[in-house]
């Protein structure tokens, strides 16, 4: 199979960006050690489909070292990086991916990956799994399962659980522990942070910030927000989730109001139209909207561009619309993945815990595959335990354990 990337000359500038974070990704780098000797996956074929930046290139070259053909695809048109795109090509992994690509070449990317006859699938987001049950059903029977990386991914997985019609099990990876009390709260709070102002260039503190959505994700962004010095709104559709976010010191409000007050908007839900016509109507001049949720829907930019009078862009990765009233809203990333579209993605060391269970989800479906049945499946507790002894250990953090006499007292009934 013959890579479809942007351009193989690039491929020095993406082999330092994977080198770098191989420094910044101990249990990685185990996990490397260990399987690059046992290869656990001699004989399978695996395609991933991912953001393509460095950390996700370095998770390919473990999962090959394992022993596994490998081929990788984007999961977003903006997140792919072009320079590791070809350094992860370079080093003899199946790549299709580009950044900017159309809608088209999108699909024809997942479609032409697909053409490896994977054993195992890894989604980001549930597009590949959605090719794999309609368009390329005969690939169906050969693959032994899959693991999927997002909220939104599982989401989608649970209804086509839920309708009778997923045909191999997927392990829900977003659902371990090691996964998304770190990667959604931390991963996604810095991240789409660091997008935001490396995009803006402008300060945080004293700004009403809004942020949509109180799941992991919205944890972490209104946390780094608060701790910039903003002023957080919560909107929320959960009463639990508006609940914790009251007594986490936040302000909570419909976005009806908080259209109206909020300096720089977050979406972070995994659904469509939060932030929509009659909140546009309402917003100040010079308000900014950004989106952390997996797809470009949660800000509706159709209804966004036909109220405005002009649209264009001021700055790289901003779009200003401009309103008949003479207010100027600004979109950010064109309301795709803010922390992936305008920045490097999540901390190496955060997606260090999270490859981790994606490897050994991996790993338990070819090992175990015979005895999952079709559906969604969490990972295994004592897995997330290892993974997360793994990290503890490489960082040098020690921790008690339990006496005999404390397990007896535990078990007692």
């Amino acid at each position: 199979m013959e890579s479809m990337i942007r351009d193989i000359k690039l491929a020095p500038s993406g082999h330092d960006k994977i080198n770098w974070v191989k420094n910044f990704m101990p249990v990685m780098a185990a996990i490397d050690k260990e399987y690059s000797v046992s290869k656990p996956f001699a004989g399978k074929k695996i395609v991933i489909t991912l953001h393509l930046e460095a950390k996700t290139a370095y998770m390919a070259q473990v999962f090959q070292h394992a022993g596994a053909e490998v081929a990788v695809t984007g999961s977003n048109p903006l997140s792919t990086q072009d320079d590791v795109a070809a350094a992860l090509s370079d080093s003899g992994v199946h790549v299709f991916a580009t950044h900017g690509c159309t809608p088209e070449e999108y699909d024809r990317y997942i479609n032409k990956a697909l053409d490896l006859e994977p054993d195992f699938v890894m989604d980001d987001g549930g597009d590949m799994v959605h090719m794999l049950h309609t368009k390329r059903r005969e690939l169906l029977p050969k693959i032994l399962g899959g693991s999927e990386e997002t909220t939104t991914g599982v989401v989608r997985l649970r209804a086509l659980e839920n309708q009778g019609k997923l045909e191999f099990p997927m392990i829900a990876a977003n659902d371990a522990y090691c996964k998304y009390l770190f990667d959604n709260r931390y991963g996604t709070g810095q991240s789409t942070w660091d997008g935001i102002m490396r995009t803006t260039n402008l300060v945080i503190a004293g700004k009403n910030v809004v942020i949509a959505g109180y799941g992991w994700c919205g944890k972490g962004g209104a946390m780094r927000a608060k701790g910039l010095g903003a002023n957080v709104v919560i909107t929320e559709v959960d009463p639990i989730k508006a609940i914790e976010a009251v007594f986490d010191g936040f302000r909570v409000m419909p976005m009806d109001e908080a259209a109206k007050i909020g300096d720089i908007f977050l979406t972070l839900t995994g659904d469509k139209d939060v932030i929509r016509r009659n909140h546009f109507a309402v917003m100040k001049d010079g308000a900014m909207m950004a989106n952390s949720g997996h797809f470009d829907v949660e800000i509706n930019i159709p209804e966004l561009e036909e109220l405005s009078v002009s649209r264009r862009r001021v700055r790289n990765n901003i779009e200003e619309f401009k309103m008949q009233d003479g207010r100027k809203l600004y979109l950010l990333a064109e309301g795709r993945l803010v922390n992936l579209a305008a920045g490097d993605g999540h901390p190496a060391e955060i997606m260090d815990m999270s490859f981790a269970v994606q490897f050994f989800s991996a790993l338990h479906i070819v090992q175990h595959h015979a005895e999952l049945s079709k559906g969604v499946h969490l990972m295994p507790e004592e897995i997330d335990r290892k993974i997360a002894e793994m990290k503890l250990k490489l960082m040098g953090v020690s921790i008690d354990a339990l006496t005999p006499e404390q397990k007896a007292y535990l078990s007692m009934a």
